[in-house]
């Protein structure tokens, strides 16, 4: 069983949970509480992990680097991101932290570049699946006609 710690991060958009080890971040979710129990029994099947409230090495350079993102003098993150999941859904999170800052793609665009034109469903369902919110951004896929879906 590994440990990994969790944190309360305050944000401009809302209340936020950080979770992460020696390893790198795990998980960062808007503090809606069913969400968070949902993504965290997730984690825990996934990697027969617990939860602990206490701070990782990772966690300040996430604060400020999140920090950095609100203000607008940061684009890119640097902190390690330990993606949990299956490959299909680390193909998906890594698309997206292809997209550069201050652009979005629709679901369609996002299945072109993953060469996967008729996985478009799944990719949304795996865009759905993301643990790790800002940091990949699966903010920035959108629907074809500029909707947010």
């Amino acid at each position: 069983m590994i440990s990994v710690k969790i944190t309360a991060i305050n944000t401009p958009i809302g209340p936020m949970l950080a979770g992460g080890n020696e390893e790198g971040i795990h998980l960062l979710e808007f503090e809606d509480v069913e969400r968070v129990e949902i993504q965290k029994q997730r984690l825990s099947s996934l990697l027969d992990a617990e939860f602990v409230e206490g701070e990782c090495k990772h966690f300040a350079e996430l604060k400020t680097q999140l920090e950095e993102y609100f203000s607008k003098t940061r684009k890119i993150f640097s902190v390690p991101l330990v993606l949990n999941g299956t490959d299909f859904q680390k193909r998906v999170w890594n698309a997206l932290l292809e997209i550069p800052y201050g652009q979005t793609r629709s679901y369609k665009q996002q299945a072109k570049a993953l060469e996967s034109s008729e996985a478009i469903r799944a990719i949304a369902h795996a865009n759905g699946e993301n643990r790790i919110a800002i940091l990949i951004p699966c903010h920035r896929v959108i629907g074809a006609d500029g909707s947010l879906t």
